[in-house]
C-alpha cells in the first residue's frame, strides 16, 4: 500500500514505523484493505502528515475515528471531500467560526486549506472499515498517535492543541502546558453542542491570539 507522507515527518517517525506494534498494525491494516472496503483511501492514510510538514505545525486538532461513509474521509479529522455534504460536527465547527470570527460558512467541508497552513488534523485512529465505526480501534493506532502528540510536545514550542470532548482531553494528558497552549471544551457533535459544551468556546480566535503573541503566523480559518 503506497502512502504519502511529508519527508519532514519521516525523519521523526521512521523509528516508530519499525517498532513491533506498528509492524503488526501495518499487517492488520493491509489485510483489512484487502478484505473489506476501508476509509480513507490507502494513499491518504497519512494525509494529515503529508499536507502539514512537521516544522510548519502550529495547531493540532484531534479527532477520533475517520468518517466511515462513502466519499467522506480523506485523511484529515473532521474534514470531508469536496462536494460531500458537511456532517453535523463539521457544520457546528463552521457555525462557531462564524459566531466568533464572523467567517462565512464555506460551501466546502474540505479542510485541506487549514492543513496547508500548519494545522495538523489528526485522528486518534487513522483507518476504519466502511459502515463500522470504531472497527480499527485498539489495533495500535492510538499508541502511534500518542507518540505523535508526545513528539510534537517535546520537539516544538508554542503549538496550540485543540482537544474537543473527553476522549481528546485524555489523549492530551502528556502535553507540556508550560510551552504550549491547550484549549479544551466539549465535542462539536450535536449532542454535546446543543447542551452548551461547544458554542462560544472561541478556540479559533484564542489560537490566533496566542500564535500572534508568540511571533507566529495566524491561521486563515
Amino acid at each position: 500500500m503506497e502512502v504519502a507522507i511529508n519527508p519532514s515527518w519521516k525523519a521523526f517517525l521512521l523509528d516508530i514505523f519499525n517498532r513491533d506494534y506498528f509492524q503488526a498494525l501495518r499487517r492488520f491494516v493491509k489485510d483489512e484493505y484487502k478484505q473489506h472496503t476501508c476509509y480513507p483511501n490507502g494513499s491518504e492514510i497519512f494525509a494529515a502528515f503529508d499536507l502539514c510538514p512537521f516544522e510548519q505545525t502550529r495547531v493540532v486538532i484531534l479527532g477520533q475515528d475517520p468518517y466511515h461513509g462513502p466519499e467522506q474521509a480523506h485523511g484529515l479529522c473532521f474534514s470531508v471531500r469536496e462536494g460531500t455534504p458537511k456532517p453535523p460536527s463539521l457544520q457546528n465547527i463552521f457555525t462557531e467560526l462564524e459566531k466568533s470570527l464572523s467567517i462565512e460558512v464555506p460551501s466546502s467541508g474540505d479542510l485541506t486549506r487549514w492543513a496547508q497552513q500548519g494545522v495538523l488534523l489528526l485522528n486518534a485512529t487513522l483507518t476504519v472499515r466502511a459502515a463500522a465505526a470504531g472497527s480499527h480501534q485498539n489495533k495500535g493506532w492510538e499508541i502511534f498517535t500518542d507518540e505523535v502528540i508526545r513528539l510534537i510536545s517535546d520537539k516544538k514550542k508554542n503549538v496550540v492543541f485543540m482537544l474537543w470532548g473527553s476522549y481528546a482531553k485524555k489523549k492530551g494528558a502528556h502535553i507540556d502546558r508550560s510551552k504550549h497552549l491547550v484549549l479544551t471544551c466539549g465535542h462539536p457533535s450535536p449532542l454535546s453542542a446543543n447542551r452548551g459544551y461547544w458554542f462560544g468556546n472561541k478556540h479559533f480566535a484564542l489560537a490566533n491570539d496566542y500564535l500572534e503573541k508568540n511571533g507566529l503566523q495566524k491561521i486563515k480559518w
